[in-house]
Order: structure tokens, then C-alpha cells, then sequence
């Protein structure tokens, strides 16, 4: 009898163990961006309508680059009004976005449409 409380009080323990550790894993805020989204073979750009500073992309959704394929553009780098949920970092001082300071990483696609706001995005 004794054992198998023992042996129940470690599952326990365990279990809360991992319970607490794995509580969402990315514990940083996700802010929605709203602005203008361009895509093509060396190009991933994002322009903040609130600002107008301008962002290299990197789609960790999945759903960015997918959508903006499936609007069926004849040529790449059209421009998008997108709004993002994502983050902000550092952009890498290596590769093909190293010419912008900062890259937005997208964690999820809220909105995307060929009309461009004129009145938010100038």
C-alpha cells in the first residue's frame, strides 16, 4: 500500500512537473501589424502603415506566402495589405535580409487583400 502512494505521488509530481514547463512555450506578446507585404524570389518585405518603416518577413504561420501565392500575380513583388500577428527582432547581419534592421516574424495571417487602404497605407 505504501509503495503505490509513493509510486502515485511521483507521477504526480511529474506530470505538475512537465505541466509547468510546457505552459505555451512562447511567452513573448504577439502584436498585430497592419501595413503593406511584398513577396518574391529575394524579397519578403513588410511596410508598417502606422509608421512606414520597413521590415524583412519571416512566415513561421505558414499561411503568408501561401496566401499571397494563391492571389495569382503575373509577376512577383506585388504589393499586399496584410495584418499579421507576430513579433519584432533583430534581423541577421548575414543572408538576404541583413540590409533591414529589423525582421518581423509572422505567427499568424489575420487579413490579406490586394486593395490597399489609401487612407491608412500612404
Amino acid at each position: 500500500m505504501r509503495v503505490r502512494l509513493i509510486k502515485y505521488l511521483i507521477c504526480v509530481l511529474v506530470i505538475t512537473a512537465c505541466s509547468c514547463n510546457n505552459s505555451g512555450g512562447d511567452k513573448t506578446q504577439h502584436v498585430v501589424y497592419k501595413g503593406v507585404y511584398s513577396f518574391g524570389p529575394e524579397v519578403k518585405s513588410f511596410k508598417d502603415c502606422d509608421n512606414g518603416r520597413e521590415f524583412w518577413v519571416t512566415d513561421s504561420s505558414a499561411q503568408l506566402e501561401l496566401k499571397y501565392s494563391q492571389l495569382n500575380f503575373e509577376k512577383p513583388y506585388e504589393p499586399v495589405y496584410v495584418e499579421v500577428e507576430g513579433i519584432k527582432i533583430r534581423s541577421d547581419k548575414e543572408g538576404l535580409g541583413s540590409e533591414y534592421d529589423s525582421t518581423l516574424v509572422v505567427k499568424k495571417l489575420v487579413k490579406i487583400t490586394k486593395e490597399i487602404p489609401q487612407d491608412m497605407c500612404k
